[in-house]
Formats: C-alpha cells, structure tokens, sequence
C-alpha cells in the first residue's frame, strides 16, 4: 500500500492520532515543501507508534546500526511492552501541557530533541531489561551525541516526563524519575564518587528541577517538590518545598500543589 493510500485510512479511534494527523495534514497545506518529510514521518503511518518508531530510528541513523533495525526494535519493544505505548503518549501530552512555546503535537513529534531524548532512552530501556545490553548502549552513546543528553539505559522513567530543551542533560545508572516530572536543561542526576551499588537520586512524582541543578548522590527528591535553578543537592529534599543555593537548603513551599505543571521557577511563592 502506498504512502498517500495509507494517509487516506480514517483513524476514528484514537484521539491523539487523529490530532498529530490533522495537524501533518496543515502542515502540508501550508508547507507543500515539506510533504516529503511529513509523509515520512506522519502521515506515511498506520498508528501513532509507528510514526514515533520511525521519526526516532531515522534521528539515530548514524550508519552502522541502520534507521531499520532500531525501527524493528522499537516496535517489537512497543508489542511486548504496552506500558512504553502509554508512557510516551503521557510524554506527548505533557509538552503541550507544559511547554507554553508549543502548540502542537507535531512540534514535539517532528523536532523536539527532549522528547526524542526521552523516547530513545524507552527503547534502550526495555533493550537494557531484555539482556540486550550492547544494542542499548549503542543507541545511548548515539542519543549523547544527537541529543546531547547521557542517560543510562538502566534508569528507570515513569510516564508524562517533560525533558526542555535537553541540552546538557546527565542521568546515572541507579537513578529513578517517577511519574509527572519535568526537567529543564544541563541538570544531573549523578553519583558522589566511584562506589557501587544504588548511588544515584530518586525523583518522585511531581516535581520540578530547574536548569543547571545538580542532583547528587543516593538521596530522594520528594514529590510535588522544586529544586531551584543552579542548586547543588546533596540531600534528600522534603516533599512539597523549595530548595536552592550551594549547598541547596529548604527556602519554602514548592508554591504549587503540582510544581511540574505550573513550571514557575521564581521564588516569590515560596511563603518566606
């Protein structure tokens, strides 16, 4: 079947789908130069799965490991694994929820390096599970360089995860992020040294860690809390407050009941 054929097929059953679809087809209208790459990427596809497997594979094409075998992988790991499926469609929803540069689904599909980075790691992730630990740090060595991010496939990720911008972004073997976080750029979830074991920080639900913070240690991030921009954190934070400064301290509340959804780094909220 080809291209155009299949982009004729309703798609009356998933909400999401049909939004990405709708907006590929504006796109089209308005950009016919980019039909192309929209039918490549969107339109060419039967499901929203398939559409991510490919636009992520064809980002990690460096040659040696070809766009299709990670496109294969993808999608076996999306048939085995229905929790990556709803993991990275909550990711999806979050961009536009959170990101107020961003008014389309498409954006983040298309060209958004943190929500690629994010999805890529779901891939290696579930390749990391399944004792297929070479092809997943292949695909970690080639997301560092096309994403400048650097997370351990190992690292385990909740579901909606808003990653901004990306840049700089460094994760550790023994970390965990739980549902609903969101993270701006050049932050670190790092160890203290060379020891072994659980040696990385757990990022509960809900929380909100600020561009430049560095997260260090086998220490907790308790939920709904806010870890200011350029914090150096060396101890686990209360849920449900502020912290910053070098070392990072308690400065207030988190001024939100979900600080990952309000994204309001200032501190005049913080009740001093």
């Amino acid at each position: 079947m080809s291209a155009e054929a299949r982009a004729a097929r309703p798609q009356v059953t998933d909400w999401l789908w049909r939004k990405v679809r709708s907006e590929a087809q504006d796109v089209v209208r308005r950009e016919p130069e980019l039909s192309t790459v929209v039918y490549a990427s969107i339109l060419g596809h039967l499901t929203l799965e398939e559409a991510l497997a490919y636009r992520i594979a064809q980002r990690l094409d460096r040659g040696m490991v070809s766009a299709e075998l990670i496109r294969a992988a993808y999608i076996e790991a999306l048939r085995e694994d229905p929790d990556i499926k709803l993991a990275f469609r909550a990711d999806l929803v979050a961009v536009i929820e959170r990101d107020p540069a961003v008014g389309r689904y498409i954006d983040a599909m298309l060209y958004f390096k943190g929500f690629h980075a994010i999805e890529a790691h779901r891939l290696a992730h579930w390749l990391w599970k399944n004792g297929r630990r070479d092809f997943a740090r292949h695909l970690q060595s080639v997301a560092s360089e096309v994403f400048q991010t650097d997370i351990h496939p190992a690292v385990r990720l909740g579901r909606g995860i808003f990653l901004d911008h990306a840049t700089g972004f460094v994760v550790g073997e023994t970390a965990e992020i739980a549902d609903n976080v969101s993270i701006l750029q050049g932050v670190t979830l790092g160890g203290t040294g060379k020891g072994l074991g659980d040696r990385h920080p757990k990022v509960r639900s809900g929380v909100l860690i600020g561009a430049g913070a560095k997260i260090l240690g086998n220490i907790e991030v308790g939920e709904r809390a806010r870890v200011g921009a350029g914090a150096v954190v060396l101890s686990s934070v209360p849920p449900r407050t502020t912290v910053a400064g070098s070392p990072a301290r308690v400065v207030g509340s988190a001024g939100a009941d979900e600080p990952s959804q309000a994204m309001n780094q200032m501190f005049y909220d913080v009740g001093l």
